[in-house]
């Protein structure tokens, strides 16, 4: 008996692992237009353009412009419903593909984690109707504008005295 294929329903998100989650924030949300949808603490912050997500974590070992290693942390593919999730896992499964985790229950649906041969991390994902789109208590809704202009205001005040940079347990 000849099981289905798996019905992807688009590229959920884009994880990159960045040395400074503000400065990249600007980059993306001030300079290129995503929208800032949510942030998870100083670590991470989720981006969006209509229903794609771009998510900017914080990287546990410095990366630099000019080195050769990927710095894409994840990538994420969207299924229709929770059911469709579990029946992934199933196919995958059943065709050997190495599991990181389980389907599991999450803020806007259901997800579990897979190795493709190589090693990258892929995400397979549902996603409720309301999504990331219903906005919770520490959502930033400021416009890319609005962060830019904050942040330069805060690099060209002299009165402050330079911060050090904290360290992230992440």
């Amino acid at each position: 008996m000849q099981k289905k294929m798996m019905r992807l329903t688009g590229i959920n998100q884009i994880t990159l692992r960045v040395n400074d989650v503000r400065l990249s924030e600007e980059f993306y949300a001030g300079i290129l237009g995503f929208r800032v949808d949510h942030r998870v603490g100083a670590n991470i912050c989720y981006l969006r353009i209509n229903s794609d997500l771009l998510v900017l974590v914080k990287s546990e070992t410095p990366g630099t412009a000019d080195a050769r290693d990927i710095r894409v942390d994840h990538f994420g593919f969207r299924l229709s419903s929770d059911v469709e999730v579990d029946e992934a896992a199933i196919y995958l499964e059943d065709r050997g593909v190495h599991f990181v985790t389980r389907p599991a229950h999450r803020r806007e649906g259901r997800a579990f984690f897979v190795m493709d041969p190589d090693g990258n991390l892929i995400e397979f994902y549902s996603m409720r109707s309301d999504g990331l789109l219903s906005l919770p208590d520490n959502v930033d809704t400021r416009s890319s504008s609005d962060i830019s202009s904050d942040s330069r205001k805060r690099e060209l005040s002299i009165d402050e005295e330079p911060r050090k940079p904290r360290r992230s347990r992440k």
